[in-house]
């Protein structure tokens, strides 16, 4: 499960089209709040928000079933287009994994 927060509907929908098509179980959000919020129900495996929503996840992200705090993905520049996205998430959710071995 992946929580996709941007304000911006048409890039929330697109950071959403792109993580369906992988088969990640997408739940995407307009605000941090209403993410924050849900987040403990659906325990996410990664978040992935704009960079100016950042600062307002940092400290209030859960964690995971290992105690871990879930990784965080600021939506930057760079990862506007669909492959740069793509690589940066497997990226990070090989770290994540790799930190329980």
């Amino acid at each position: 499960m992946v929580v996709v927060i941007d304000d911006d509907v048409t890039r929330l929908d697109l950071s959403e089209a792109i993580l369906a098509k992988l088969r990640f179980a997408v739940a995407p959000f307009a605000s941090v709040d209403k993410a924050i919020s849900a987040m403990e129900a659906l325990r996410p495996e990664i978040v992935v928000a704009r960079t100016d929503a950042v600062h307002k996840l940092r400290g209030r992200l859960p964690v995971d079933r290992d105690g871990r705090v879930i990784p965080l993905l600021p939506l930057t520049a760079e990862l506007a287009e669909p492959p740069a996205l793509i690589e940066a998430l497997r990226q990070l959710i090989r770290q994540h994994r790799a930190q329980t071995i």
